[in-house]
């Protein structure tokens, strides 16, 4: 689905393989536009993410059973996050919801997959997953992608350039409000401290955009967004995991699952790690020798010595940090070495930012449990 806004004056469209095909990757300077964000607002077009929509009395015990977050007491006009996971613990797909008006909103990437739960067990689209376990549960799951699109608006002008534009921005984090012709805002912790979704009417895309415009908000891109994004330290589904990422890898536990929940898929995966023991890898921002002017892939190797101890995701040129990536790395991998990062002619000198490593201290529940029964 191609946005009608890479029709608008500046607009670059991104790369052909990019994962944000469709929507602006930037609007001419893309350094310019996260300065902005981090000091004005901007708006930026995220309309090829794809949105489902479940409504029907059982709607939020039924998500429950199936996502890693506890769903049972999520109010009205409230948000969160949720991981769907496969059978080993293993992440398919995270999701950003919003209930609001008796209809719980799930937004993912476009073209988002979960692993079936009837053999073969293959990938298939979020919404062919969650359609083939609703069984007699009293819901119905929509694909409202043809008639709702999502916009950001980060900064910290954001209130007010939404309240100017026709929208009220909630106050409370992950809050969800209405918005008048149909859709909502729902208050996000990331990429930005202030940062706010907006979902809207797919024929009042262009509309809403002007409005902010007007309202003086920066047109932004794809890039900016991901810059922000690798800042914040927040992985996204195939570009910052691999087929083997649990959750506790990059970050989830806790925003996207929830400890005390009864069974869910993977749930024993994620139990057994948090209290027996700790994940293999952990996700960390790392630092890039700029002067070869490219930048690695998602997927490429991090090597220490010539071997490979992780891999890349998603790497970015961040207006005051400069290339930056995300990286899966060992947990054995020395913090304070220097790596490379990349493959052929794209491997770079690279080193980890301490303040981006996960704490390792303290004793997992479990083990904690097992010495005070033996003494």
């Amino acid at each position: 689905m191609i946005s009608p806004l890479l029709a608008r004056p500046g607009a670059v469209a991104p790369p052909e393989d990019s994962p944000d095909a469709g929507v602006p990757w930037h609007f001419g300077d893309p350094l310019a536009e996260q300065r902005s964000a981090a000091r004005t607002a901007v708006v930026v077009d995220r309309s090829h993410r794809t949105v489902l929509a479940v409504s029907g009395e059982e709607r939020l015990s039924w998500l429950h059973t199936l996502l890693s977050q506890h769903l049972t007491q999520l109010p009205d006009g409230a948000g969160t996050e949720a991981l769907v996971l496969d059978g080993n613990g293993r992440v398919d797909c995270h999701l950003v919801l919003a209930h609001v008006d008796e209809r719980v909103w799930l937004d993912a990437d476009h073209g988002a997959t979960a692993t079936g739960a009837l053999p073969p067990a293959a990938p298939q689209p979020v919404l062919a997953y969650l359609d083939s376990m609703r069984f007699w549960s009293k819901v119905e799951v929509a694909d409202a992608s043809p008639d709702f699109a999502l916009l950001s608006v980060l900064g910290p002008d954001a209130p007010e350039l939404l309240a100017a534009a026709g929208a009220t921005a909630p106050t409370e984090a992950l809050g969800v409000l209405p918005v008048a012709g149909g859709g909502w805002v729902r208050r996000m912790p990331w990429p930005r401290p202030a940062g706010y979704d907006l979902l809207v009417p797919r024929a009042a895309l262009v509309d809403w955009w002007e409005r902010l415009e007007h309202a003086g908000a920066r047109p932004a891109g794809s890039w900016a967004f991901e810059a922000l994004r690798v800042e914040a330290l927040r992985p996204r589904v195939g570009l910052d995991t691999d087929n083997r990422t649990i959750p506790h890898e990059v970050g989830w536990i806790g925003g996207a699952v929830h400890l005390d929940k009864g069974c869910y898929r993977g749930q024993e995966t994620v139990a057994r790690v948090h209290n027996l023991g700790k994940p293999p890898r952990r996700m960390v921002l790392l630092h890039l020798d700029g002067s070869p002017e490219v930048l690695p892939e998602p997927g490429d190797p991090v090597t220490l010595d010539g071997k490979a101890v992780g891999r890349v995701g998603t790497a970015v040129l961040h207006h005051e940090l400069g290339p930056i990536a995300l990286a899966l790395l060992k947990r054995s991998t020395p913090i304070d070495t220097q790596l490379v990062a990349g493959a052929e002619d794209r491997a770079v000198a690279a080193a980890v930012d301490p303040d981006s490593v996960p704490s390792d201290t303290g004793e997992p529940p479990g083990r904690q449990a097992i010495r005070r029964l033996h003494g």
